[in-house]
């Protein structure tokens, strides 16, 4: 695991890609674009460079190469940007979904779009409730907050005030309902 470059484990396989890459709901994917987008973009100034790539990359364990990176995404950045700005952003995510599962085909009869969203939902959950008993405790929040490399992750605190701010039956967890009804509220700011 030490030593030069990322070993072939640490590097990112494009060959199973994670089925949560692409939600089914657009207002879902798009919080969720702009969540990540954000996080990447650690000096804040709305774009995400190939150098914040690959350290947001190395963060979340998944070491890639930066000039293999930088070639990947040199052709969605803008012309007279430094990097890739949320729209870029957003087309580059749709063009590797589409690659790596095939172009969404419109009119495909498939679930409801409510169907879909408590899917996406419920997919969405899973990724916090690491050990599967339909719950979220703290302590899978921070673990959680700790791979996106965001500084609440530090304080237990303010790990529980997250928690005990969408608990409504004060158990001390997060359930499924409680997590779909905080992600409902969610509004999406404009790029």
């Amino acid at each position: 695991m030490e030593g030069g470059g990322g070993s072939p484990s640490r590097r990112l396989d494009l060959h199973r890609p994670s089925p949560s890459f692409r939600l089914r709901s657009p207002s879902l994917n798009t919080v969720r674009l702009r969540r990540v987008f954000d996080l990447f973009d650690r000096n804040g100034d709305g774009e995400i460079t190939v150098d914040e790539l690959a350290l947001a990359l190395d963060c979340l364990g998944l070491g890639a190469d930066r000039d293999e990176i930088g070639c990947t995404v040199a052709a969605y950045i803008s012309p007279g940007r430094a990097g890739l700005a949320f729209d870029d952003f957003e087309v580059l995510h749709r063009s590797l979904g589409d690659a790596l599962f095939g172009a969404a085909a419109p009119g495909d009869e498939g679930p409801t779009v409510a169907e879909e969203e408590e899917q996406d939902m419920m997919e969405a959950f899973r990724v916090f409730d690491e050990d599967g008993d339909g719950f979220i405790s703290a302590a899978e929040l921070q673990v959680v907050l700790t791979k996106l490399g965001l500084p609440e992750a530090r304080n237990m605190a303010r790990v529980h005030e997250m928690i005990c701010s969408v608990d409504q039956d004060r158990d001390g967890r997060v359930d499924f309902g409680e997590f779909k009804h905080m992600m409902q509220g969610i509004s999406v700011p404009s790029a």
